[in-house]
Protein backbone atom coordinates (compact mmCIF):
# COMPACT_ATOMS: atom_id res chain seq x y z
CA UNK A 1 0.00 0.00 0.00
CA UNK A 2 1.27 3.54 -0.86
CA UNK A 3 1.46 7.09 0.85
CA UNK A 4 -1.77 7.83 -1.13
CA UNK A 5 -3.85 4.80 0.05
CA UNK A 6 -2.83 5.47 3.63
CA UNK A 7 -3.78 9.04 3.70
CA UNK A 8 -7.36 7.40 2.48
CA UNK A 9 -7.30 4.68 5.43
CA UNK A 10 -6.37 7.19 8.03
CA UNK A 11 -9.24 9.34 7.45
CA UNK A 12 -11.50 6.55 8.40
CA UNK A 13 -11.37 7.55 12.54
CA UNK A 14 -13.75 4.85 13.26
CA UNK A 15 -12.50 1.21 12.16
CA UNK A 16 -11.29 -1.04 15.07
CA UNK A 17 -8.44 -2.27 13.18
CA UNK A 18 -7.29 1.57 13.22
CA UNK A 19 -4.94 2.28 15.91
CA UNK A 20 -7.51 4.78 17.54
CA UNK A 21 -9.72 1.27 18.56
CA UNK A 22 -11.10 2.18 22.36
CA UNK A 23 -11.92 -1.19 24.47
CA UNK A 24 -15.14 -0.30 23.64
CA UNK A 25 -16.46 0.67 20.22
CA UNK A 26 -20.03 2.06 21.91
CA UNK A 27 -18.31 3.89 24.20
CA UNK A 28 -15.28 6.05 22.64
CA UNK A 29 -13.69 8.65 24.93
CA UNK A 30 -14.17 12.03 24.58
CA UNK A 31 -11.53 13.14 22.42
CA UNK A 32 -11.65 10.24 20.33
CA UNK A 33 -15.52 11.97 19.79
CA UNK A 34 -14.03 14.76 18.83
CA UNK A 35 -11.65 13.63 16.72
CA UNK A 36 -13.93 11.67 14.37
CA UNK A 37 -15.85 14.90 14.24
CA UNK A 38 -12.62 16.78 13.10
CA UNK A 39 -13.14 18.72 9.91
CA UNK A 40 -11.94 17.53 6.39
CA UNK A 41 -14.12 19.76 4.32
CA UNK A 42 -12.78 23.30 3.07
CA UNK A 43 -16.53 24.09 2.80
CA UNK A 44 -17.21 23.06 6.48
CA UNK A 45 -13.75 25.10 7.39
CA UNK A 46 -15.21 28.42 5.32
CA UNK A 47 -18.61 28.07 7.19
CA UNK A 48 -17.48 27.44 10.45
CA UNK A 49 -14.69 30.67 10.24
CA UNK A 50 -17.81 32.87 8.47
CA UNK A 51 -15.79 33.35 5.34
CA UNK A 52 -17.70 32.97 2.21
CA UNK A 53 -17.99 30.32 0.51
CA UNK A 54 -15.36 29.08 -1.88
CA UNK A 55 -13.30 31.63 -0.61
CA UNK A 56 -10.32 28.89 0.73
CA UNK A 57 -10.30 27.28 -2.64
CA UNK A 58 -7.62 27.86 -4.82
CA UNK A 59 -7.69 25.00 -6.92
CA UNK A 60 -5.68 23.17 -4.62
CA UNK A 61 -5.45 19.11 -5.16
CA UNK A 62 -3.29 18.22 -2.65
CA UNK A 63 -6.49 17.37 -0.32
CA UNK A 64 -6.37 14.57 -3.04
CA UNK A 65 -3.27 13.32 -1.78
CA UNK A 66 -2.86 14.73 1.84
CA UNK A 67 -6.21 15.38 2.92
CA UNK A 68 -7.60 18.68 5.05
CA UNK A 69 -7.86 17.54 9.14
CA UNK A 70 -8.21 19.47 12.05
CA UNK A 71 -9.99 19.25 14.98
CA UNK A 72 -13.20 22.13 15.58
CA UNK A 73 -11.18 22.74 18.64
CA UNK A 74 -8.45 23.76 16.67
CA UNK A 75 -10.55 25.94 14.46
CA UNK A 76 -12.21 27.60 17.42
CA UNK A 77 -8.87 29.01 17.93
CA UNK A 78 -8.57 30.89 14.74
CA UNK A 79 -9.87 34.24 13.88
CA UNK A 80 -13.38 34.28 12.28
CA UNK A 81 -13.40 36.08 8.76
CA UNK A 82 -9.62 36.36 8.45
CA UNK A 83 -8.64 33.74 5.72
CA UNK A 84 -5.10 35.24 6.51
CA UNK A 85 -5.37 33.76 10.22
CA UNK A 86 -2.10 31.52 10.94
CA UNK A 87 -3.33 28.69 12.63
CA UNK A 88 -5.70 28.22 9.23
CA UNK A 89 -2.84 28.67 7.19
CA UNK A 90 -0.87 25.89 8.68
CA UNK A 91 -3.62 23.51 7.75
CA UNK A 92 -5.05 24.68 4.82
CA UNK A 93 -4.45 23.13 1.04
CA UNK A 94 -3.31 25.57 -0.82
CA UNK A 95 -2.24 25.48 -4.92
CA UNK A 96 1.47 25.98 -3.69
CA UNK A 97 1.77 22.76 -2.34
CA UNK A 98 1.60 21.91 -6.49
CA UNK A 99 4.91 23.59 -6.84
CA UNK A 100 7.64 21.15 -7.49
CA UNK A 101 11.05 23.21 -5.97
CA UNK A 102 14.63 21.93 -6.96
CA UNK A 103 15.54 20.71 -3.16
CA UNK A 104 12.28 19.70 -2.21
CA UNK A 105 11.70 16.01 -2.06
CA UNK A 106 9.71 13.04 -0.58
CA UNK A 107 12.19 12.16 2.23
CA UNK A 108 14.04 15.30 3.50
CA UNK A 109 15.59 13.81 6.23
CA UNK A 110 16.54 10.46 3.92
CA UNK A 111 14.61 8.56 6.64
CA UNK A 112 13.43 5.67 3.72
CA UNK A 113 16.94 4.14 4.20
CA UNK A 114 17.08 4.00 7.90
CA UNK A 115 13.85 2.49 9.17
CA UNK A 116 13.47 -0.73 9.77
CA UNK A 117 10.08 -2.68 11.15
CA UNK A 118 8.82 1.03 12.19
CA UNK A 119 11.97 1.54 14.42
CA UNK A 120 14.42 4.53 13.18
CA UNK A 121 18.35 3.89 14.77
CA UNK A 122 19.43 7.23 12.87
CA UNK A 123 21.24 8.98 16.65
CA UNK A 124 23.72 7.37 18.79
CA UNK A 125 22.00 5.62 22.29
CA UNK A 126 18.56 7.01 20.22
CA UNK A 127 15.87 4.60 18.76
CA UNK A 128 12.79 5.90 17.71
CA UNK A 129 9.47 4.20 16.73
CA UNK A 130 7.04 5.49 14.05
CA UNK A 131 4.27 4.15 16.29
CA UNK A 132 1.15 5.08 13.80
CA UNK A 133 0.73 6.92 10.74
CA UNK A 134 -2.24 8.81 12.13
CA UNK A 135 -2.76 12.51 13.52
CA UNK A 136 -4.91 14.65 15.34
CA UNK A 137 -4.19 17.25 12.35
CA UNK A 138 -2.69 17.29 9.41
CA UNK A 139 -0.24 20.07 9.40
CA UNK A 140 0.49 20.77 5.44
CA UNK A 141 4.20 21.68 6.23
CA UNK A 142 4.62 17.43 7.56
CA UNK A 143 7.96 16.37 6.81
CA UNK A 144 6.74 12.92 7.03
CA UNK A 145 3.96 13.58 4.86
CA UNK A 146 4.65 11.29 1.84
CA UNK A 147 6.27 8.76 4.12
CA UNK A 148 5.56 5.06 3.67
CA UNK A 149 3.25 4.00 6.74
CA UNK A 150 2.00 1.33 5.36
CA UNK A 151 5.21 -0.52 5.45
CA UNK A 152 6.96 1.20 8.28
CA UNK A 153 4.73 0.80 11.67
CA UNK A 154 6.26 -0.48 14.35
CA UNK A 155 2.99 -1.68 15.83
CA UNK A 156 3.42 -5.09 13.27
CA UNK A 157 2.99 -8.67 15.57
CA UNK A 158 3.03 -6.78 18.62
CA UNK A 159 5.46 -4.42 18.07
CA UNK A 160 8.14 -7.74 18.52
CA UNK A 161 10.04 -6.57 14.94
CA UNK A 162 10.82 -2.97 15.86
CA UNK A 163 11.92 -3.68 19.57
CA UNK A 164 13.77 -6.71 18.35
CA UNK A 165 15.96 -3.98 16.22
CA UNK A 166 16.27 -2.07 19.18
CA UNK A 167 17.61 -4.95 21.50
CA UNK A 168 19.97 -5.91 18.33
CA UNK A 169 21.51 -2.01 18.79
CA UNK A 170 24.09 -1.41 21.11
CA UNK A 171 23.96 1.66 23.82
CA UNK A 172 20.11 2.11 22.82
CA UNK A 173 19.31 4.15 26.23
CA UNK A 174 16.74 6.36 24.91
CA UNK A 175 13.45 5.01 23.23
CA UNK A 176 11.52 8.12 21.28
CA UNK A 177 7.91 7.69 20.30
CA UNK A 178 6.84 9.51 17.10
CA UNK A 179 4.38 9.04 14.11
CA UNK A 180 1.98 10.24 13.07
CA UNK A 181 1.39 10.77 16.40
CA UNK A 182 1.99 8.30 19.49
CA UNK A 183 -0.68 9.89 21.51
CA UNK A 184 -3.37 8.23 18.73
CA UNK A 185 -2.55 4.91 20.19
CA UNK A 186 -5.65 4.05 22.45
CA UNK A 187 -4.16 4.41 26.11
CA UNK A 188 -4.32 0.35 26.64
CA UNK A 189 -2.24 -0.11 23.23
CA UNK A 190 0.52 2.73 24.87
CA UNK A 191 0.53 1.23 27.69
CA UNK A 192 1.47 -2.02 26.53
CA UNK A 193 4.01 -0.67 24.40
CA UNK A 194 5.34 1.44 27.10
CA UNK A 195 5.48 -1.78 29.48
CA UNK A 196 7.54 -3.53 26.37
CA UNK A 197 9.68 -0.77 26.06
CA UNK A 198 10.03 -0.78 29.61
CA UNK A 199 11.83 -4.56 29.70
CA UNK A 200 14.12 -3.39 27.05
CA UNK A 201 17.54 -3.80 28.51
CA UNK A 202 19.66 -0.43 29.37
CA UNK A 203 16.68 1.53 28.14
CA UNK A 204 16.31 4.51 30.83
CA UNK A 205 14.10 7.22 29.54
CA UNK A 206 11.12 7.34 27.19
CA UNK A 207 10.38 10.50 24.61
CA UNK A 208 7.47 11.05 23.34
CA UNK A 209 6.66 13.52 20.17
CA UNK A 210 3.15 14.56 20.11
CA UNK A 211 0.89 17.41 18.99
CA UNK A 212 -2.38 16.20 20.48
CA UNK A 213 -1.95 18.14 23.89
CA UNK A 214 -1.94 21.48 21.31
CA UNK A 215 -4.65 20.78 18.76
CA UNK A 216 -6.45 18.53 20.75
CA UNK A 217 -6.14 18.90 24.28
CA UNK A 218 -8.61 16.77 26.09
CA UNK A 219 -6.45 14.02 24.86
CA UNK A 220 -5.12 14.40 28.00
CA UNK A 221 -7.39 12.64 30.54
CA UNK A 222 -7.27 10.80 33.54
CA UNK A 223 -6.12 7.07 32.06
CA UNK A 224 -3.37 8.41 29.66
CA UNK A 225 -2.00 10.62 33.34
CA UNK A 226 -1.85 7.61 35.34
CA UNK A 227 0.03 5.37 32.07
CA UNK A 228 2.94 8.27 32.07
CA UNK A 229 2.72 8.59 36.38
CA UNK A 230 3.37 4.67 36.19
CA UNK A 231 6.51 3.54 34.03
CA UNK A 232 9.56 3.26 35.32
CA UNK A 233 11.27 5.20 32.58
CA UNK A 234 12.20 9.05 32.60
CA UNK A 235 9.63 10.35 30.49
CA UNK A 236 9.87 13.11 28.57
CA UNK A 237 7.39 14.80 26.50
CA UNK A 238 7.72 17.44 23.07
CA UNK A 239 4.46 19.14 22.24
CA UNK A 240 4.44 21.27 19.07
CA UNK A 241 3.03 24.61 19.41
CA UNK A 242 4.24 27.41 16.32
CA UNK A 243 2.11 30.43 17.53
CA UNK A 244 0.88 31.70 20.63
CA UNK A 245 -2.73 31.70 19.77
CA UNK A 246 -2.53 28.08 19.52
CA UNK A 247 -2.39 28.17 23.28
CA UNK A 248 -5.51 28.57 25.52
CA UNK A 249 -7.25 27.83 28.59
CA UNK A 250 -7.61 24.13 27.75
CA UNK A 251 -3.62 23.97 26.92
CA UNK A 252 -2.65 25.23 29.87
CA UNK A 253 -4.65 23.03 31.62
CA UNK A 254 -3.46 19.74 29.61
CA UNK A 255 0.40 21.08 29.63
CA UNK A 256 -0.41 21.19 34.14
CA UNK A 257 -1.68 17.44 34.22
CA UNK A 258 1.45 16.26 31.94
CA UNK A 259 3.73 18.30 34.15
CA UNK A 260 2.35 16.31 37.26
CA UNK A 261 3.31 12.98 35.38
CA UNK A 262 6.74 13.92 33.26
CA UNK A 263 10.04 14.49 34.11
CA UNK A 264 10.34 17.05 31.37
CA UNK A 265 7.75 19.10 28.79
CA UNK A 266 9.16 20.88 26.26
CA UNK A 267 7.92 22.68 23.07
CA UNK A 268 9.78 22.33 19.52
CA UNK A 269 8.35 24.78 16.66
CA UNK A 270 8.95 25.15 13.14
CA UNK A 271 9.86 28.88 11.87
CA UNK A 272 7.01 28.84 9.11
CA UNK A 273 6.86 32.12 6.82
CA UNK A 274 3.93 34.29 7.33
CA UNK A 275 3.36 32.42 10.52
CA UNK A 276 5.67 32.73 13.22
CA UNK A 277 8.62 34.52 10.98
CA UNK A 278 8.81 37.73 13.73
CA UNK A 279 10.39 38.90 16.75
CA UNK A 280 7.25 39.66 18.61
CA UNK A 281 5.18 36.20 17.52
CA UNK A 282 8.06 34.26 18.40
CA UNK A 283 8.26 35.85 22.00
CA UNK A 284 4.72 35.97 22.40
CA UNK A 285 5.01 32.43 21.99
CA UNK A 286 7.73 31.72 24.39
CA UNK A 287 5.86 33.62 27.15
CA UNK A 288 2.74 31.46 26.75
CA UNK A 289 5.09 28.52 26.58
CA UNK A 290 6.57 29.44 30.01
CA UNK A 291 3.09 30.70 31.59
CA UNK A 292 2.04 26.86 30.68
CA UNK A 293 4.84 25.21 32.39
CA UNK A 294 6.50 24.27 28.57
CA UNK A 295 10.13 25.03 28.35
CA UNK A 296 10.72 26.64 24.86
CA UNK A 297 13.29 24.20 22.93
CA UNK A 298 13.90 23.70 19.27
CA UNK A 299 12.71 26.31 16.55
CA UNK A 300 13.42 24.11 13.76
CA UNK A 301 14.36 25.15 9.75
CA UNK A 302 11.44 23.84 7.41
CA UNK A 303 12.67 20.27 6.69
CA UNK A 304 11.89 20.56 2.84
CA UNK A 305 9.51 18.34 2.04
CA UNK A 306 7.68 18.38 -1.44
CA UNK A 307 4.99 20.71 -1.30
CA UNK A 308 6.25 23.61 1.94
CA UNK A 309 8.54 25.43 -0.39
CA UNK A 310 6.15 28.29 0.58
CA UNK A 311 6.85 28.14 4.50
CA UNK A 312 10.64 28.21 4.06
CA UNK A 313 12.40 31.13 5.60
CA UNK A 314 16.10 31.65 5.07
CA UNK A 315 18.95 30.57 7.34
CA UNK A 316 19.89 34.12 7.70
CA UNK A 317 16.69 35.31 8.00
CA UNK A 318 16.42 32.52 10.93
CA UNK A 319 19.60 33.48 12.20
CA UNK A 320 18.93 37.15 12.87
CA UNK A 321 15.38 36.52 14.25
CA UNK A 322 16.57 34.52 17.02
CA UNK A 323 19.79 37.18 17.51
CA UNK A 324 16.83 39.15 18.37
CA UNK A 325 14.99 37.53 20.34
CA UNK A 326 17.90 36.86 22.42
CA UNK A 327 18.61 40.78 23.09
CA UNK A 328 14.60 41.30 24.17
CA UNK A 329 14.04 37.95 26.08
CA UNK A 330 15.36 36.08 29.10
CA UNK A 331 17.72 33.09 27.57
CA UNK A 332 15.08 30.70 29.20
CA UNK A 333 12.51 31.68 26.14
CA UNK A 334 15.01 31.57 23.31
CA UNK A 335 14.38 28.46 21.93
CA UNK A 336 17.68 26.70 19.43
CA UNK A 337 17.81 27.23 16.00
CA UNK A 338 18.32 23.42 14.48
CA UNK A 339 18.37 22.00 11.56
CA UNK A 340 17.54 18.35 10.51
CA UNK A 341 19.98 17.10 8.06
CA UNK A 342 19.85 13.62 6.10
CA UNK A 343 23.13 11.34 7.45
CA UNK A 344 24.19 14.05 10.43
CA UNK A 345 24.68 12.35 13.81
CA UNK A 346 22.81 15.22 15.42
CA UNK A 347 20.67 17.98 14.71
CA UNK A 348 22.45 21.12 13.13
CA UNK A 349 21.84 24.12 15.19
CA UNK A 350 22.63 27.72 14.33
CA UNK A 351 23.87 30.43 16.59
Amino acid sequence: MGAASYRVECRDRTSLAHPLEEASANRPASWQRELREAVREIGELERLLELPAGSLRDGASPALEFPLLVPRSFIDRMRKRDPLDPLLRQVLPTRAEDARIAGFGPDPLGERGLARHGSILKYPGRALLITTGACPVHCRYCFRREFSYADQTAARDDWEPALQAIRATPGVREVILSGGDPFCLSNERLGRLISRIEALPGVESLRIHTRFPIVLPSRVEAGLVEILAGTRLDTIVVVHANHPAEIDESVRAAATALKHCTDYLLNQSVLLRGINDDVETLIRLGERLRRSGIVPYYLHLLDRVSGAAHFEVAEHEAAALVAAIRKQAPGYLVPTLVRDEAGELSKTPFV
